[in-house]
Formats: structure tokens, sequence, C-alpha cells
């Protein structure tokens, strides 16, 4: 892959002018910044020409069909060059077209509603939540209930649901009404039970006893928490969630925005629990990165709460300027054509299960994986200084992990800035197609990372 010959005025203008994500730029002052310049397939090279595999999909779990896509670019081109933009007010023959595709891998959802962000996805499903609490239960059941280590959104509002301290420390004080409920994951219980799954469902219901069941209005899930320290939640678990929203008609919202499109090896992670949503909101990998697009999907019954022409504030009274830009959609019908001629729900499936197993053998060789655990091409490995204590690592030392694998030619990443002390679970996502000597090159990264760093 050929890099242009002299960058260094793109380095200049980057370290003069851009305000990186998630960054710190105090040592920008005496070094360069990373910039990606160039990927095809699973690859991506800077600005040095370095060749790097990326097993994080973009960083954050985005190019689920890997980069250089041109069918994709091209459709994208096709569709701004006839139609670029009109308010979501009005509708798109691409917004129509991919909602009908959509649809047809959700059976039980019936309505989609386009934005652009994650975030902004799951605040269009707090702000319907409060307006049917206003418009149809006389203020009752407003309250919305979050996850201990789950993560919705880097907006005020979705922050307010971030069982993630760190995401959202110093940004207070944020909205009220969004209650934390306990975590599901197992390797660190808090309940000594066998039925663990079902004892950590419960622990949801105490919540909603405590509260009183005449508040709470919705339960915002990840299928499997995702920056929390990619937690599978146990056996017995979504069963008994579903019952419980059922018996306290609480309106169940699944937030996809990382697992969403076949990430797991289904085309959605709930689809791998039998669970029946109320909401389901996704982003990251409806378009791989090729255009910016949000859904906030949500069932026949929803819809029709915001359906009265008798009432002029009876309609979601809410706007997505970029929700009316074609070339989301566009993109995403592309995506998913893709996903399907390839069969890569499949690959996913099978090189998810060789990813796990990878990780289980480097658990046999290295003491410091504590546990391995994840679903699909989506895995994680939490490192600890005592299998028996299960204290955590230093997230300095993790930090490390990371740098040994890019120095390896492996992007990795990690849980960070994110849970106090508890910033030790390396993550992977690979874009769904990986091959196996790509699966073999990203956890041969990570035993030779792990032998430099803890010997």
């Amino acid at each position: 892959m050929n890099v242009a010959n002299d960058l260094s005025h793109v380095i200049a203008a980057d370290k003069a002018h851009v305000w990186h994500h998630l960054t710190q730029h105090k040592p920008f002052e005496t070094a360069d910044p990373r910039i990606i310049v160039e990927g095809k397939g699973m690859n991506v090279w800077d600005t040095t020409g370095r060749k790097f595999l990326d097993a994080v999909s973009g960083g954050v779990w985005t190019v689920n069909v890997g980069y250089g896509r041109t069918s994709i670019a091209d459709a994208v081109r096709d569709q701004l060059v006839k139609m670029n933009y009109f308010a979501g007010a009005a509708g798109s023959v691409p917004a129509a077209m991919f909602a009908e595709k959509l649809l047809t891998k959700m059976p039980g959802m019936s309505r989609v509603y386009y934005s652009n962000s994650g975030s902004e996805a799951n605040e269009k499903v707090f702000k319907m939540v409060r307006q049917i609490s206003a418009q149809r239960r006389g203020g009752l059941k407003s309250k919305i209930l979050f996850r201990e280590r789950d993560y919705h959104g880097t907006t005020i509002g979705t922050l307010a649901a971030s069982g993630q301290p760190e995401r959202a420390a110093m940004y207070g004080p944020l909205p009220e009404g969004f209650v934390q409920v306990p975590h599901c994951l197992e390797y660190r219980k808090q309940w000594d039970v066998a039925d663990y799954g079902r004892r950590a469902a419960d622990a949801i219901e105490e919540v909603i006893l405590r509260e009183g069941p005449d508040t709470i209005g919705l339960l915002c899930l990840e299928p499997v928490t995702a920056g929390g320290g990619v937690i599978v939640p146990p056996e017995g678990y979504w069963a008994r969630v579903q019952e419980i929203c059922t018996r306290y008609d609480i309106l169940l919202h699944i937030d996809e925005v990382v697992c969403g499109v076949g990430r797991t090896g289904e085309w959605f992670g709930y689809q791998n629990f039998g669970i029946r949503p109320d909401f389901v909101t996704m982003a990251k990998g409806v378009a791989s990165g090729y255009a910016a697009i949000s859904c906030t999907v949500t069932t026949e019954a929803v819809f029709d709460m915001f359906k009265d022409a008798n009432d002029p504030m009876a309609h979601f009274r809410d706007i997505s300027t970029f929700g009316g830009c074609t070339a989301g959609p566009a993109a995403a019908l592309e995506n998913m054509r893709i996903i399907e001629d390839e069969d890569l729900l499949e690959n996913t499936r099978r090189m998810g299960a060789r990813l796990q197993s990878n990780l289980l053998a480097l658990q046999d060789r290295h003491a410091v994986i504590g546990d391995v655990r994840g679903i699909g091409l989506f895995q994680g490995a939490e490192l600890v200084k005592d299998r028996t204590t299960k204290e955590p690592v230093d997230e300095r030392l993790v930090v490390r992990v990371v740098a040994e694998c890019a120095a390896e030619g492996v992007i990795i990443g990690m849980t960070n800035r994110s849970l106090p002390g508890l910033n030790n679970t390396l993550t992977l996502s690979p874009a769904l197609i990986a091959t196996a000597a790509e699966i073999d090159q990203i956890t041969a990264a990570i035993d030779m990372a792990l032998t430099c760093v803890f010997g």
C-alpha cells in the first residue's frame, strides 16, 4: 500500500488545529499523533507507511465489513449526486428502502427513526419515554433504569444513564430521573448463588420496588456490555428481565450501538437471547463507518402512542438535522447486502469461536488472564494480579499491553477511563471479514505483549 511521500504538513496541521477524541494532547508537544491515511480489508496504514492489523474495527467497533469497500462508496456517491439531503419531515428513497430491509431482520419491530450517532439514537428513546409519561400516563413512569458498567452515549442525557462513573465525571449536575441497577458480571459476582443470572435480574426488580413501579417507564440495557468489560449476561438473566418488564409494564430498550448488525454472529445481539424489546437503537455497524447514521427502532405499539390528529403536541416533536442526509441509509443498504452475500454472520460465528478458543489457550499460558468472555467477534480478556483474589492489574500495565501489540503491528482495545480500578480488560472486535490467519495474528501479538509486560 502506497502512502504519500510527504505528509509533514498534514501532521503539522493536525497538531496545530485538531482536537482528538478521548485524548490528552500534552504529549503531542514533543511527539506526533497517530494519523491513519489508508485502509484495506482488515489493515490500515499511518503517515509513516506502517501497516497495522486492526482488531477493533476502526478503534470503536464500527467498520464491520472492513476498509476499502468501493461498492459502498459508489452507492453513497450515486445517491448524493441524485438527492443528497432533505429534512427528515419528508421521506427519501434510501431511507424508505433501508427501513424496509432492516425490519425484515427484526421481527416484531416496525418503525425506524433516523439520526446521526448512537448517543443521539438513545436520547430519542429517553425523550419518547418522557413524552409518553406526560401524554399518556399523567406524568407517571418517567424514570429510566440503566445498568452498572453499561454505556449509552456521550451527551448529557445519555451520561445520566451511564454505568461508567469516569465517563460522567465532572459533567454534572446531570438530569434527574435516571436510576442504576446492578451489573451482571458473574466473574465479579455480588451474590454467591448457583443461579447467578436470575439473581442478577432479580436485583433489577428490587430497584423497581424500591423506587415504585409506577415511577419506572424504561429499562435500558446493552445486550452485551461493551466498554464496561465485554460482559455476556449469564444464563437465565434475559428471560427474567423480560418477565420483570412485562409484570411492571416497563418498556424495554436494547442498546445495540456496538452489538448491532452482525457483531455477535446474529443481526442483533438481543437475538441471541430471545428478547422482545420495545426499542432497539443502533449506529456503529449500520453503515460500517462509510457514512453517519443511527436508528431508533420501535414497535408499532410505541409508534401509535404518538398518533392523535386532535392534539397538536401529540407527535414526537424532535428533529435530527442530518438524519435527513441520504448518505447513511444508502451506505447501510449496501453494507447489509455485503453481510448477506458474503455470509458474514456465519463467518463471525466461526471466527468468533476461534478467537475465543485462542484467548482461552492464552489464559492457560498467562496467569495474568483471569477471565475470557464474549460472543462472536466481540471478545474480552480481563487481566488480574492474582486469579484467587481477582485483584485487577493497574490500568497503566494494560496500556502497555496495548502499546506492545501495536509494536507488533496489531491494534487492540481496552477498557479505559471508565470504571475506577476496573479498567483492566483487553477488548477485541475485528471486522466480520476476519480470516483464521488474521485471528491467529491478533492473539499471537497479545501473547508476545503479555510476555513482554508480565513475563
